[in-house]
């Protein structure tokens, strides 16, 4: 039985669906671990799935052992909680401690495989971004359990996010401040839901103790041709103007009206860019969708959906 932590998130939902689109676990084998509470909207979603749902908080330990309970697989989705990791948070405070919370009631739990979404950046990264996840990928590495680490893609649809918060209904900036730009390898989320979802499913051995990359390596962008496509689809220019880390921070806080902790952490991830840390050469995504005769999405239609709806 597979028990998913964060089915009614983007990448967690993603890889719910392709469980029951392709047939892939009998619906009754899937729980899905939600801090929502009997009742609430999400749970009714999942609940309309035909999937076990059972409550789960990443602050109670206890919880997650009673959710997890029967279970032999666990994948665990990274906690959306960014503001954990503000401020440089030491070992153990960051989002992490989740994580770490997460693994340790699977262990109780007897969980015999541990699935989790990484990030796609090197390790080492120089992205705060990566940070929480380096320290789960450390402390799964350390522990007498079998674990796969899957580096998810920078999303198709996180490019407004990258592109300096571009603002889909009414972005009227002709240029957008960035500290760094290279070749990424986005991947769109309903991509990756399928091929996390076929890793899951598959015999654990085949993946145990393994870390790889899930990204599209065909067609990687760069900041500034993301918004070549905008433009043409705007039918306005616009385009990158680079400018420091320092200079970055400072417009976030001020035009953005982002937090001076977050602006820091987030305009660290220039740096990672610079370096190529998101260009990603392993073809592991594209051999697993072609299973399923699926090629993945171009960033440019993700971008042209978005930019029309």
């Amino acid at each position: 039985m597979l028990a998913i932590i964060g089915a009614s998130g983007k990448l967690g939902g993603a890889t719910l669906d392709a469980l029951l689109e392709y047939n892939l676990l009998p619906k009754d084998q899937i729980v899905c671990c939600t801090s929502s509470e009997p009742g609430s909207d999400t749970w009714s979603s999942l609940e309309k799935k035909g999937v076990q749902v059972r409550h789960a908080s990443f602050d109670d330990k206890s919880s997650l052992e009673i959710a997890l309970s029967g279970c032999d697989k666990f994948f665990l989705v990274s906690t959306p909680n960014i503001d954990m990791d503000y401020n440089d948070a030491p070992l153990g405070s960051g989002r992490e401690k989740h994580h770490f919370t997460a693994i340790d009631a699977a262990q109780s739990a007897n969980v015999q495989h541990i699935y989790y979404s990484s990030l796609a950046f090197q390790n080492p990264s120089k992205s705060r971004v990566m940070q929480a996840h380096i320290r789960t990928e450390a402390y799964l590495a350390k522990l007498p359990i079998n674990y796969t680490i899957m580096r998810e893609g920078l999303y198709n649809e996180s490019w407004p996010l990258y592109a300096s918060y571009h603002d889909l209904k009414d972005d009227q900036r002709s240029e957008v401040p960035i500290a760094g730009d290279s070749p990424i390898s986005w991947t769109a989320i309903s991509d990756l839901g399928l091929a996390s979802a076929l890793v899951i499913v598959a015999p654990s051995s085949e993946y145990a103790h393994k870390t790889f990359y899930l990204s599209r390596t065909e067609g990687p962008r760069t900041i500034n041709q993301i918004l070549d496509k905008v433009s043409a689809v705007r039918s306005k220019k616009v385009s990158t103007k680079t400018v420091t880390r320092q200079e970055l921070e400072s417009y976030y806080v001020k035009d953005k009206k982002l937090s001076e902790p977050a602006a820091k952490w987030w305009a660290a991830t220039y740096d990672a860019l610079r370096d190529e840390e998101c260009l990603i050469n392993d073809l592991t995504l594209e051999k697993l969708l072609a299973t399923k005769g699926k090629k993945p999405k171009p960033v440019e239609e993700t971008i042209e959906e978005m930019l029309r709806a």
